[in-house]
């Protein structure tokens, strides 16, 4: 049994997006034994936090690599869009930007859904990255899947009255895993609301109506975006998943012939938490064929 080793903590800090809006980041250094790798950059999906990269941060750090995850705006720690202000696709590829130059030379992205969508159209604008990974998403993607995530997400526009309500929807949104989560798990998740004591979703629910509901149009510019960069790229997809299918997987293929795809077979679109390990092992190998450490030399 390999015994977890123990990193320095992470550390939290606050940075500016373009438009100067807050976002909140958390950095984990690599493993100081090692000499370090490129830093890694992690975007999670909608709906998510920082907190959905916690273990991939850590085998991260121990494999060399430094690594920052933040809450993209509207989500977790980080501010919303001031009232009047629309959430717009231009804002999160801009926020991707300023996580990026946080970083030293040139990262690598690790974007989950939306943040892989996101980093893609960043690094069309300009230079930043040394690879890219895409986790279960292709610059087209299937309506029946996206329709699912918005009906989940639309469901409670009130809130939750307890931990457990919310754990009990989430069981069902996600029937395949065993395990229900617990209070601790959800608490990143859920915001206690001072006017009506219900438990809500963190995340900005202007974001479905004003950024979701909307990005249909974004499959043909996403696609263009995709076949400009020529980067490294690891298309990781779930065998269950019904955003990421066959046709769209050939198409992101067809349109950068370069990238590689492997394919998880158990996990559905929430890929890392269906299957982390495995996950977590493919981004690695992909990562140590890519950056080869040099195991004489230290940090």
């Amino acid at each position: 049994m390999i015994l977890p080793r123990k990193l320095p903590p992470s550390k939290i800090f606050h940075f500016r997006a373009g438009d100067s809006l807050e976002l909140v980041g958390e950095r984990l250094s690599a493993d100081g034994h090692l000499q370090s790798r490129p830093p890694v950059l992690l975007a999670h999906g909608f709906g998510q936090t920082r907190q959905s990269w916690n273990q991939t941060q850590y085998r991260l750090a121990l494999a060399g690599h430094d690594s920052l995850s933040w809450d993209m705006r509207g989500h977790g720690d980080s501010a919303r869009n001031p009232a009047g202000v629309r959430y717009q696709a231009e804002q999160f590829r801009e926020d991707v930007i300023a996580a990026a130059r946080q970083l030293p030379g040139a990262p690598i992205l690790v974007g989950a859904s939306m943040g892989g969508l996101t980093g893609l159209m960043a690094q069309a604008q300009q230079p930043l990255f040394s690879a890219l990974v895409l986790v279960d998403v292709t610059p087209r993607w299937e309506a029946a899947g996206v329709q699912r995530i918005q009906a989940f997400m639309t469901a409670h526009p009130h809130g939750f009255d307890s931990f457990e309500h919310a754990a009990e929807a989430i069981s069902s949104y996600l029937p395949h895993r065993r395990e229900r989560k617990t209070p601790e798990q959800l608490a990143s998740l859920l915001r206690n609301d001072p006017d009506s004591g219900q438990l809500c979703w963190h995340w900005d629910p202007r974001m479905l109506s004003e950024f979701v509901a909307g990005s249909e149009h974004l499959q043909e510019a996403i696609s263009d975006a995709a076949a400009s960069i020529d980067i490294p790229m690891l298309l990781i997809s779930g065998g269950r998943s019904d955003l990421v299918s066959a046709q769209t997987v050939a198409h992101f293929l067809e349109l950068a012939p370069r990238a590689r795809h492997v394919q998880l077979p158990k996990a559905t679109h929430m890929l890392a938490g269906d299957d982390n390990d495995a996950f977590i092992d493919t981004l690695l190998q992909f990562l140590s064929a890519q950056f080869p450490a040099n195991p004489s030399v230290a940090r």
